[in-house]
């Protein structure tokens, strides 16, 4: 075993569609949903809208995630973001790529969720009061190891925690939104008033920098609809399940975070939402609800530790990271160098702060729209290739444009391979 090469030991195929709708919706369902709506709202300016931009903000993650299905059936290869810029733009754009996910996004991620793990796990403890930062940091690390020890002992132990935790997340916003519709029937006038056409839109700001900044909190929000194109290698009949369990997560997701912000305004009024600072104990009390977020929460770090390390592994497989963090446990067949570097460098982002989480996020977007630009130029110049499924809706629009106007991604794609100066890399292509 010693002198196998890196490449002859490669993952098994351990998630089904049960487990691949756990790793998109578990990971999206974080504590965002007990946080943001309350500065949704505050940007929005009114219940109507709020509401429509919620499920704006799910159609348009739909819209991207079946993007990514289709480049990931076409491409079947763990990596994300990272294989698919490697396979289509070359080796540079792609080890900015690497960089990037590995050293920045993931572990400011998971940092991030750690510390809201923290935040709620302990603030019963804390009434009135903000718990000292050290405490906080401490149990985020716990969290953090905890997670780190799962994934690097059993692919199958880690999807079986992922579903358990969809599981009382889905229960949780159900009782919530069960709730909402109970007190619907039984409100007050002024809360239905609140919640009829001709009110719900009264306030709505209308402003480019409001509505972004909305647009901001809700798509945060629904983070985490990538997460199954970084383990394809590992999905069982990914042409199939890839999807299904997209479409199936997103739209759970989407019926989810509209009923409980229905519920939220059938509680409070719009002015008492937007004042709380944390809108899930406003709606059912402190204790259980700081239980259910930080539960929330580890769900959604599991997922985005579980996929983050494979972003390394397949980076040094493919000669961007160094050889061992290519190597796999002989026995488990858990990347496990990947998943200590990856705990290491998210510790370490702990320790020294998550101030920057807002970039992280821009920088993430970024590599998102370089993603999409490939799918483009795949659709355009290479027609012929396979395509188990084809329903990359976001990318129609300009491609029916370009039907319409045949020269004009021609030349935006020329500009693009001009500007990053490398060629399409014609490996799996």
């Amino acid at each position: 075993m010693a002198d196998r090469e890196p490449e002859a030991l490669k993952m098994k195929r351990e998630i089904g569609l049960i487990g691949g709708v756990a790793l998109v919706s578990g990971t999206m369902i974080g504590s965002g949903i007990f946080m943001s709506p309350q500065f949704l709202l505050a940007y929005a300016g009114s219940p109507g809208a709020s509401l429509v931009i919620w499920a704006l903000s799910g159609v348009v993650s739909m819209f991207a995630a079946l993007s990514y299905t289709e480049i990931g059936t076409i491409i079947s290869e763990s990596g994300g973001d990272f294989i698919y810029i490697l396979r289509i733009y070359g080796s540079c754009p792609a080890f900015f790529a690497a960089i990037t996910f590995i050293m920045v996004v993931k572990p400011f991620s998971i940092a991030a969720m750690a510390i809201s793990i923290a935040e709620y796990a302990i603030a019963p403890f804390y009434p009135g009061c903000y718990p000292p930062q050290l405490l906080v940091k401490c149990a985020a690390t716990v969290a953090i190891l905890v997670v780190a020890i799962v994934n690097i002992l059993n692919v199958r132990l880690a999807i079986r925690i992922q579903v358990v935790f969809l599981v009382a997340k889905v229960v949780t916003l159900t009782f919530i939104a069960i709730g909402g519709i109970v007190e619907l029937i039984q409100s007050s006038t002024v809360i239905v008033e609140n919640l009829k056409v001709e009110n719900a839109f009264k306030g709505t700001q209308y402003s480019l920098g409001t509505l972004g900044m909305a647009f901001y909190q809700g798509l945060w929000s629904y983070a985490g609809w990538y997460n199954l194109n970084y383990v394809t290698e590992e999905l069982k009949r990914p042409e199939v399940n890839l999807p299904r369990a997209v479409v199936i997560a997103i739209s759970l997701v989407t019926g989810l975070y509209l009923l409980v912000n229905v519920s939220y305004l059938t509680v409070m009024t719009p002015k008492e939402l937007m004042s709380s600072s944390a809108v899930a104990v406003t709606w059912g009390g402190w204790g259980g609800s700081c239980m259910a977020a930080a539960l929330s929460a580890f769900g959604s770090l599991n997922g985005t530790f579980f996929s983050g390390g494979r972003v390394c592994f397949v980076a040094a497989r493919e000669g961007h990271m160094p050889d061992i963090l290519a190597m796999a446990h002989v026995h488990r067949l858990t990347p496990s160098p990947a998943l200590i570097f990856t705990t290491i460098i998210s510790l370490v982002v702990l320790i020294l702060g998550t101030s920057i989480s807002s970039f992280f996020s821009f920088t993430a977007w970024f590599f998102y729209a370089i993603t999409l630009s490939g799918l483009i130029y795949l659709k355009i110049k290479k027609p012929e290739l396979p395509r188990p499924f084809t329903g990359g809706v976001i990318i129609y629009i300009p491609f029916i444009h370009y039907k319409l106007c045949p020269g004009l991604l021609t030349k935006l794609t020329v500009f693009l391979q001009l500007f990053l100066e490398v060629a399409p890399a014609e490996k799996n292509l």
